[in-house]
């Protein structure tokens, strides 16, 4: 009898960095402690950037391998390159960081590849079993990420809460898998896709339910309103970089497998969860734009900013369109040169070798570093979403997709958070150029890895509008993949 043997090419970037995370793990064990943590660093970047080439190579047609459990296309690569790009520059941002706080351990960068590996895995999955596998396989590596400081109260404390919280969100997204899978009779997307094709005549009310709790864990893992309590304390506890980490690439790679989820097996069943997605999406922009108005922590802030953000980038998913897709696809990857940029700034944010992460820190910082307070001008406007900068553009196609959609007060909703929002951008912006300076100045110089990051992220968001080309025409090459009619 003959075994048919998987098809394990689909997933070779996968394989590539789960075998490299465990090549670098033997480095550094056999390399002088004090050297370890900066090669071992520099080597999982050189990684990820195969890890793109591979990805770029070999993942554009469409290719279903692992018994239907993955899947590759022009969606995935899209998503993919975004999460290795943000795994990437957290990497670079965190080593002079991890060398001061006297952190800098081979571990960490060991810890973001297989993060990232769990974050492709979701991305790609192509069955419940598969998306709770990827999913699994990231968060028990930031777990232990969010706590990495391991000597600082605050640390423990974040990686603690989202181990408990998270451990809650799978909880809830297995039970909704098992929902699907009673009433629906499968796990596989494909299989899901065809038997729900039918429309309204092929579902009965526990299959909604259980698409229902589905939502839900995806909802906790970006962090979307009612289930955004874990996000402002593990974002102000964990140690910085690790922050910056946690802002882009999970939050990337939770969108894609919310996309996946939602469009293609449950494309067909659009009218009965678009209204958990309106919901999630409007409380979302609105605890994002009126909590973060009080903060005093830039970090805290930052989390209620990307609160608003994922429900920004709900609209396009409550749309349920191709150009609401592609409405996503271009605001996750403006966000992510955003997002990297402002944190890179917090992290040269030094007093006497300390780090400062009060909002009232920034105070006067345009006579002391006028570079540095030019390049958090650039990001605090493109957040705000004014023009010409990247960020208007991104909530330009999110809310002319809403509209297209005819979910006009969804749209409305989003406008007037966009202005409340607004508020604490521009707050920043005058603190930096408008008032007098509080202590001594930041800490000079800021290293040659933060001003690379502060440059390239600087130079994507000034400049979108003027070459949109590679980052619009490569969205919509991966929507294409999504909806192939």
């Amino acid at each position: 009898m003959s075994v048919e043997l998987p098809n394990f090419l689909p997933a070779l970037p996968e394989i590539f960095l789960a075998a490299s995370a465990m090549l670098l793990l033997l480095i550094g064990v056999f390399q002088r402690e004090d050297h370890a943590a900066r090669e071992v660093s520099w080597l999982a970047v050189i990684v990820l950037l195969i890890a793109i080439a591979l990805v770029a190579t070999f993942g554009f047609e469409r290719q279903v391998g692992l018994y239907g459990l993955f899947v590759t296309d022009g969606f995935g690569v899209f998503m993919k390159i975004l999460v290795l790009i943000g795994a990437a520059l957290s990497i670079v941002m965190s080593l002079r960081f991890n060398e001061r706080e006297r952190i800098a351990r081979f571990e960490y960068p060991v810890l973001v590849l297989l993060a990232t590996t769990g974050m492709m895995v979701m991305i790609s999955a192509n069955d419940l079993i598969s998306l709770y596998l990827g999913l699994e396989l990231q968060n028990l590596a930031l777990y232990v990420l969010a706590s990495f400081q391991r000597d600082a109260v605050r640390s423990t404390e974040a990686g603690l809460k989202y181990f408990v919280l998270g451990a809650l969100s799978s909880g809830m997204l297995l039970y909704g898998a098992s929902m699907v899978y009673g009433f629906a009779g499968s796990t596989n997307f494909d299989t899901l896709a065809h038997s729900l094709g039918g429309g309204d005549a092929s579902y009965s009310i526990g299959l909604i339910i259980g698409i229902v709790f589905v939502a839900v864990g995806l909802a906790f893992k970006v962090s979307a309103v009612p289930f955004h309590m874990w996000t402002p304390d593990v974002y102000e506890g964990a140690p910085t970089p690790v922050t910056a980490f946690f802002s882009v690439a999970p939050k990337v790679a939770a969108m894609a497998l919310f996309i996946r989820v939602m469009i293609y097996p449950f494309g067909d069943l659009l009218e009965q969860w678009r209204q958990i997605i309106w919901f999630i999406s409007v409380a979302s922009m609105l605890l994002g734009s009126f909590a973060a108005i009080n903060q005093t922590n830039i970090k805290r802030l930052m989390a209620y900013s990307s609160i608003g953000h994922v429900g920004y980038a709900l609209i396009g998913l409550a749309a349920g369109s191709e150009a609401g897709v592609r409405g996503i696809l271009i605001y996750l990857a403006i966000y992510l040169f955003m997002n990297v940029g402002t944190f890179a700034v917090i992290l040269c944010m030094r007093r006497q070798g300390q780090m400062v992460e009060r909002i009232d820190d920034l105070a006067g910082l345009s006579r002391s570093q006028p570079a540095l307070a030019l390049a958090l001008f650039i990001f605090m406007f493109s957040m705000a979403g004014i023009p010409p900068l990247a960020g208007f553009f991104a909530k330009f196609y999110i809310f002319m997709a809403a509209i297209d959609a005819r979910l006009f007060v969804l749209a409305v909703i989003g406008v007037v958070s966009s202005v409340v929002g607004a508020y604490y951008y521009i707050r920043i912006v005058k603190l930096m150029y408008f008032d007098e300076p509080v202590g001594a100045p930041f800490d000079r110089p800021i290293g040659a890895e933060l001003q690379a990051v502060l440059v390239l992220s600087a130079v994507v968001i000034l400049f979108f509008f003027i070459f949109p080309g590679p980052i619009s025409g490569a969205a919509d090459a991966a929507t294409a993949a999504l909806f192939p009619g």
